[in-house]
């Protein structure tokens, strides 16, 4: 009989396991959806940060975050939008930190 039980335990373990694997969201490694997104990506919050320093009138932050921005993270959809923003400031060509204003 104690044969039998152990047969029956095996058997019974990997079904479960299986079973529980099955039934295991998988997870896949795509792009999300910007609207469907719960985290906010650093190219984001950059963008963002030199929108804020542009709304205090503090624009020499603004320029050396959106040139960070677009250095760090030269792909992104705000790095686009950051060498936009510094052609408009007419800071397109300019280094960061360079001290001028």
């Amino acid at each position: 009989m104690p044969l039998v039980f152990t047969g029956f335990r095996a058997a019974f373990g990997s079904i479960a396991i299986f079973a529980a694997v099955a039934q295991a969201p998988y997870q896949c490694a795509s792009e999300v959806d910007p609207d469907r997104r719960v985290y906010e990506d650093p190219s984001e919050a950059l963008y963002a940060l030199a929108e804020r320093f542009k709304a205090s009138g503090d624009r020499r932050a603004q320029v050396d975050t959106l040139r960070f921005l677009v250095e760090r993270y030269p792909s992104s959809r705000f790095a686009r939008m950051a060498r936009q923003d510094l052609e408009e400031l007419g800071e397109a060509e300019r280094p960061p930190g360079d001290g001028a204003r």
